[in-house]
């Protein structure tokens, strides 16, 4: 059995974060239709430009939320949450292009809601996930690149038995948990900080669910975690 837990450590510095996942089971994440795809992340990018009407671009709400949250822990010089590094590109103009199915997905949920949206493969996983402070000294290979980077102490990371599996919150994630065309599980989530974008925060949570199974298949499930609701199980 898995779980994913939200430790004491983080709700003492985020107490009205929400956490929603979708935990995906036996779905086909091969590329199929790529022009789907790509007509959903322009699509997708075009809505996006409504987060974006301020002209100085940190003061965007969307984005000025994150930058506050990111300075209640320690973090790598120059990281931004997600959902800004999306957004930045839509400003300048360089198109999100495709990877594969489930990161297209959740990147045009993310664009649409604004909202930072990430995910792993679980068979990668060792023992149960943890978001929470990080001690300093767990592995992490980031994206990109073949050398260790582990988190600062108190950092908020995902991680589970084996180290660091997002870092920053959800700046940068590793290379060990990466969500592939042969993923057949997979943990996804949005991340909410904002009180006053609930609803959005449940309709992107449903249309990513709603997307994924109807694109992918699969047995798809979505659940909460706030201060009241701590831990789930990902798989039994």
């Amino acid at each position: 059995m898995s779980s994913f837990i939200i430790e004491d450590d983080f709700w003492l510095l985020f107490p009205h974060a929400k956490i929603g996942t979708v935990i995906c089971q036996g779905i086909d994440n091969s590329i199929k239709d790529f022009e789907f795809y790509e007509k959903l992340l322009q699509e997708a990018e075009k809505e996006a430009h409504k987060f974006l009407r301020l002209e100085e671009f940190s003061s965007n709400p969307v984005i000025f939320v994150w930058r506050e949250a990111f300075q209640k822990f320690k973090t790598k010089k120059g990281a931004r949450c997600s959902i800004e590094a999306l957004l930045k590109r839509v400003k300048i103009g360089n198109h999100i292009g495709t990877i594969n199915p489930l990161v297209d997905i959740y990147n045009s949920i993310s664009l649409r809601y604004g909202l930072p949206c990430g995910g792993e493969d679980i068979d990668t996983f060792v023992g149960d996930i943890r978001l929470t402070q990080a001690n300093g000294n767990e592995p992490f290979i980031p994206l990109g690149n073949d050398e260790n980077a582990s988190p600062y102490e108190g950092e908020i990371v995902y991680k589970d038995d084996d180290g660091a599996i997002c870092r920053c919150w959800n700046w940068r994630e590793t290379l060990r948990t990466m969500l592939t065309e042969n993923t057949k599980n997979a943990f996804l989530c949005i991340e909410l900080i904002d009180e006053t974008r609930s609803d959005e925060f449940h309709m992107a949570l449903k249309e990513l669910s709603d997307l994924v199974s109807h694109k992918l298949g699969g047995i798809v499930k979505v659940e909460v975690l706030d201060i009241n609701n701590r831990q789930i199980t990902i798989f039994d």
